[in-house]
């Protein structure tokens, strides 16, 4: 008996043993950083700062907020495979319960081709799922992008998902091939049977100007009733000199709008899904000047014009968002930055006491990325 202690005493935590592939040692960790935070002033008296209008002239109107404060910490075990964890601990102010933790995925790499995502991560299904929040031109996301991560194209979502980059003769492109519950993040199951298929094609059309077209397209079944989503985007970065570049953004997107489906008693629905149909464009411009000071590293000018309409086959209610943003840049890469902005909604129709009502929200906004 001693001897089996003393032997089995001996044998090493497999979570000590090293991997070395090609004179790198594994696993390797990486810990990155978010810190956003933003103040607010709703510029109109009875409308506060989420938007809410109220007849009776109360909301709260100014507000501090921390908007993010994500830690990451990516697992590269081998050359092939990562484990990704990301989460948003300013996300604890609220129910933390489907909240906080936003990626939680394994990635294996078969070479450049063909890669395979599992977990929780972002579906590719438009240019915004492309990059993250702390490198965005504007504000924060477009309102379609908020509105189809409800549907379960975008955003978080629980599921399996190919990706990979090929050539068609002198043409680059991507791919990238998903299946996902559809119910957003930290579920504890899917509420059905369904799932949600998407594809996103992008095609380098000029590497001169950094053109490229993207073309997306997904189907699925929520609660036996079949659903669909299309969109198609355009991005360019032109750099004039050393110093003025210009970055350009115009996606559209159209689906079923399941949620506002289901939403109404099955009595007064009218016709199949598709009689819900959800529909989005925006277009951002992003110049952007290269000081290179020793303590200012560029500044931005953007102005994003959104149109979005939830349900413009039933019962139209156009919401049209611009938002002009200027941002200092005091560290390379975003690492430091102070963004100032105004974003102006007008609805076709404004409804009393809801958030589709007419307002004016001036934002300041700090961030720190490590």
């Amino acid at each position: 008996m001693l001897i089996s202690i003393l032997s089995t005493a001996q044998i090493r935590d497999s979570t000590q043993i090293k991997k070395v592939e090609d004179g790198i040692k594994y696993p390797q960790l990486q810990i990155k950083g978010l810190f956003q935070a933003r103040y607010l002033v709703g510029m109109n008296k009875d409308v506060d700062v989420n938007g809410l209008h109220h007849a009776d002239g109360s909301g709260t109107s100014n507000n501090f907020m921390v908007k993010y404060m994500r830690v990451q910490v990516r697992a590269q075990i081998s050359k092939r495979t990562e484990v990704v964890v990301l989460a948003n601990l300013a996300d604890f102010k609220n129910d933390p319960k489907s909240r906080v933790l936003e990626n939680a995925y394994l990635k294996y790499t078969f070479n450049k081709k063909l890669a395979i995502t599992v977990g929780q991560y972002r579906p590719w299904f438009g240019i915004e799922e492309t990059y993250p929040i702390d490198i965005i031109k504007s504000l924060d996301w477009s309102n379609q992008y908020t509105e189809f991560g409800k549907l379960g194209w975008t955003s978080f979502q629980i599921g399996l998902s190919a990706t990979g980059q090929l050539e068609i003769g002198e043409i680059p492109f991507q791919y990238a091939v998903s299946i996902v519950n559809g119910n957003g993040k930290n579920q504890v199951s899917d509420n059905d049977n369904g799932k949600q298929y998407s594809t996103r094609l992008v095609f380098g059309l000029s590497k001169k100007y950094s053109i490229n077209l993207g073309i997306n397209g997904g189907i699925g079944e929520v609660l036996s009733k079949k659903i669909y989503a299309v969109g198609i985007d355009v991005s360019s970065l032109v750099h004039f000199d050393s110093k003025w570049s210009l970055d350009m953004q115009l996606e559209a997107k159209q689906a079923t709008n399941h949620l506002l489906y289901f939403a109404v008693a099955p009595e007064q629905r009218t016709g199949s899904p598709d009689q819900y149909l959800i529909r989005g464009a925006y277009f951002l411009p992003n110049l952007r000047y290269e000081v290179n000071h020793r303590n200012l590293s560029a500044f931005e000018l953007s102005c994003r014009y959104e149109y979005l309409d939830t349900n413009f086959r039933s019962n139209s209610n156009p919401r049209q968002t611009i938002t002009p943003m200027f941002g200092l840049e005091f560290l390379k890469n975003y690492g430091a930055r102070i963004q100032l902005g105004v974003q102006f909604d007008r609805y076709k129709n404004s409804i009393a006491n809801t958030t589709q009502y007419n307002n004016n929200l001036f934002i300041i906004q700090v961030q720190s990325r490590f």
